[in-house]
């Protein structure tokens, strides 16, 4: 019996990670006299003079943005990796260890104007952006101290955003970070118990229950993940197995951006605001080695928990403990769902 799963305190487990997260679907009624965000910000205009990723504009690095029309990339005036030629590492008794990382830190800006978003974007420009991301992690990836090409977004001042400019940016490292080595592993290890793909298998039963569902076109689907942590989290899963995004079709870049738009759009109607979120593709990794194992997917992570103004803080239990949510992934999916896909 799993009537329990809509009403009883249960935990559930993510086989993508190897970790489990405590569902509580009781708790969704409580009062709520937390943090309130601010009321929705004003419009933002086309162009912001001093925004040091519009066109024509100052740097922090003091060079000047040209008047770039569509997708414009460069190196990050403040990366977080760098191209070291040192290879170094310390090592004091297993119990102080620190190597070297080098990469490669690149900012993609989506558009030439400041006031849109990947909701706000017609399906052909972002399809431009996608087409971005496949080179990068083409040419990046390539390199041999690159082990893994990490294209990220973080949407909103609540991520963590320090421009609202749409942009997103891509880290490239030396090592395979924790996140996406975790899923390597899972991934690694289904295959070789199972003798099948973990979101293949995963994909097929979510596409016949049709549950989670919340949108779908005929090469990506997208998933309120039965184990979600975030209120409104999704993954978006490649309907045809493959790795890395140098295996993206054509017509699967533009039904990735396509699917993209979509989905963006639910959020920005769901509380009739500009959704906050934190977005990244997971390709498999660059080092070399084939991945037979990996399915190409990506993930959002909103923090927004019942309006526009109320979100998600992972502290307490989730720091010391585990992950815990109160509204069910059934109930997150079904509020995507009746979502439009119009502003308006």
């Amino acid at each position: 019996m799993t009537d329990f799963l809509q009403t009883l305190s249960h935990r559930r487990f993510n086989p993508l990670r190897g970790e489990w997260v405590l569902v509580s679907p009781h708790r969704a009624q409580r009062p709520w006299r937390g943090q309130v965000e601010a009321a929705t910000p004003a419009p933002l205009p086309v162009h912001e003079p001093g925004c040091y990723l519009c066109p024509g504009e100052l740097r922090a690095n003091g060079e000047r943005n040209p008047l770039f029309e569509g997708v414009y990339v460069f190196d990050n005036d403040f990366a977080a990796l760098r191209p070291e030629n040192r290879v170094d590492e310390f090592n004091d008794d297993g119990l102080f260890v620190a190597r070297v990382e080098s990469g490669v830190c690149r900012v993609v800006c989506f558009s030439s104007r400041h006031d849109l978003t990947l909701s706000r974007m017609e399906t052909r420009d972002i399809r431009r952006v996608v087409d971005v991301w496949r080179n990068a992690y083409v040419e990046i990836g390539a390199r041999e101290n690159i082990r893994y090409v990490q294209i990220f977004e973080n949407r909103g001042a609540t991520m963590g955003a320090s421009n609202p400019h749409p942009h997103c940016q891509i880290w490239a490292s030396s090592s395979i970070p924790d996140e996406a080595a975790k899923e390597d592993r899972a991934q690694a290890d289904f295959l070789a118990r199972r003798g099948s793909c973990l979101l293949c298998d995963y994909l097929a039963r979510e596409s016949a229950a049709r549950e989670r569902l919340v949108c779908e076109n005929d090469a990506f689907a997208v998933i309120v993940p039965f184990w979600a942590v975030w209120p409104f989290e999704t993954t978006v899963i490649a309907k045809r197995h493959f790795g890395g995004l140098n295996e993206l079709a054509n017509d699967e870049a533009g039904a990735f951006a396509d699917i993209l738009k979509r989905l963006t759009t639910r959020y920005d109607n769901l509380f009739s605001a500009p959704f906050p979120y934190t977005m990244g593709l997971h390709p498999s990794p660059t080092d070399g080695p084939a991945y037979p194992h990996w399915h190409f997917h990506a993930h959002f992570y909103p923090p927004l928990l019942r309006s526009a103004t109320v979100r998600k803080f992972m502290v307490g239990y989730e720091m010391l403990a585990s992950p815990q949510r109160d509204m069910t992934p059934e109930a997150a999916a079904e509020m995507l769902r009746t979502s439009s896909e119009t502003f308006g």
